[in-house]
């Protein structure tokens, strides 16, 4: 991707007014985008971005500097500009870059860039006649197509030379169901570290009737009562609440500066006995993994939570030396255009051991969440606010009547210790995590839980 001799000498450049750490970052991506309503292609977009970020430490300073001209002078420019922001005397430090050997876990059958685009469109438009052809309600389908294939090259002063090669592919399905009265959504987007054997793998017209099926049940559905009750959340999108309200609490990025509520909790009860969570980027092909992280070190499985006691962070170069601890294989960016910071990958709560009929056992008022929606969250508290896209009644120890408009309203510190069973039916979905150092695709996941009450908001 770039010579490595330029590379020796963009990390020189850049220590030279004092720096004791230098990275370089090299991106190379492309992908296609295409956007179908009504059964129309709107929207068709096939991108390339390239570039190539320098970062300097000096002690827990960090600068960060980016460009798309990859001209050599340009390029020793960048550096020497950055470099200004650091005051010092230049260090004694060679550079002997040595590339790793890296294991790749995520093989690609079909590279995105070898289909017709024809083909990528065949896929959308099979999707919009299951979801259309679902239900006389269905009164509009929207579909979205997504691959891209980014190849990186992280090289540092401690000598580091790491690339890898992240190909994702993701269906965003949309369903909108209407009546006289009343208009609602229901939405599935399935996504993973693969090519474009993914929509080989998976039924694609199966997840397009689901999200059909979820716009109709909730167009006839009454309201969801108020109140504080118990809550079964169902698997797979459930996670949101774990990634947004505990999660992100436990990157470094909050936890370096005391940010978050769980910031020197180490081995320390922060959740209930059933609760154990893991963060981890090296699952095969899912849509968070990769097999190095964005500084190039090797991606691994983080325990964050066990039997509710709190084991660890998830930590990037940076905060690690606020912290005064080791890299966990966490930092992530969007682009060449972020400096990277910790993140999450694949975080997920693991398996229990409890059914579904023993978690409605006794619950003569609740709700059942079988799929969830957005929210909002306050990572240095930890409130949250999240809507329940379908949801039911529990009623007498029986699941009911599907009710809508339900949001959960709660602290994710309170929750994790109000969460009495855990079910045994783990399942990931796909989303993309916002935070300083960009958009990034993350998993999150849980088997079934039960949270013994939290605030419900409905009529």
């Amino acid at each position: 991707m770039i010579d490595k001799f330029l590379v020796e000498d963009i990390l020189n450049e850049a220590l030279c007014t004092g720096g004791d750490f230098a990275e370089v970052f090299v991106e190379d991506k492309r992908g296609d985008s295409f956007y179908l309503v009504d059964g129309k292609v709107e929207q068709a977009i096939s991108g390339k971005d390239f570039g190539v970020g320098i970062r300097i430490f000096k002690g827990v300073f960090s600068v960060y500097a980016y460009t798309n001209d990859m001209n050599r002078e340009n390029l020793l420019k960048t550096a020497q500009k950055a470099a200004k922001a650091i005051k010092g005397t230049k260090e004694d430090i060679v550079i002997n870059l040595v590339k790793q050997d890296i294991e790749n876990r995520h093989k690609i059958v079909l590279a995105p860039g070898s289909v017709l685009k024809d083909d990528k469109i065949l896929i959308m438009k099979e999707a919009y006649e299951a979801a259309k052809n679902y239900d006389e309600c269905i009164s509009q389908v929207r579909i979205n197509y997504g691959d891209s294939t980014q190849n990186i090259l992280v090289a540092n002063s401690e000598g580091v030379w790491a690339e890898d090669s992240r190909t994702r592919s993701r269906l965003g399905i949309e369903s909108i169901a209407s009546d006289m009265n009343d208009m609602q959504t229901g939405s599935y987007r399935p996504g993973a570290a693969k090519g474009f054997e993914l929509f080989k793998e998976i039924d694609v017209k199966k997840y397009a009737r689901e999200a059909s099926r979820i716009a109709k049940t909730m167009l006839g559905a009454k309201y969801a009562p108020s109140g504080k009750m118990p809550v079964i959340i169902e698997n797979e999108f459930g996670g949101v609440i774990f990634h947004e309200a505990c999660g992100h609490g436990l990157e470094a990025t909050s936890v370096a500066k005391g940010l978050s509520v769980f910031a020197g909790k180490l081995g320390e009860k922060v959740a209930s006995d059933v609760v154990s969570a893991v963060d981890d980027g090296t699952l095969v092909n899912e849509w968070g993994s990769s097999n190095i992280d964005d500084e190039g070190t090797p991606t691994k499985r983080n325990l964050l939570i066990e039997n509710g006691i709190l084991k660890g962070y998830m930590v990037d170069k940076l905060n690690g030396r606020r912290m005064g601890v080791e890299s966990t294989g966490s930092a992530r960016r969007e682009s060449y255009k972020y400096a990277p910071t910790s993140r999450m990958t694949n975080t997920f709560i693991l398996n229990g051991t409890s059914s579904l009929e023993e978690m409605l056992a006794g619950v003569e008022n609740g709700i059942y969440a079988k799929y969830m929606g957005g929210g909002s969250v306050n990572p240095s508290t930890g409130d949250f606010n999240f809507s329940i896209m379908e949801g039911y009644l529990i009623e007498n120890g029986k699941i009911t009547e599907p009710v809508r408009g339900a949001t959960l309203i709660g602290n994710g510190p309170e929750v994790l210790h109000k969460i009495e069973m855990v079910g045994d039916n783990l399942s990931h979905g796909q989303g993309m995590c916002g935070s300083v150092s960009g958009s990034i695709p993350a998993n999150v996941g849980q088997p079934r839980v039960k949270i013994s009450d939290i605030v419900v908001g409905g009529r």
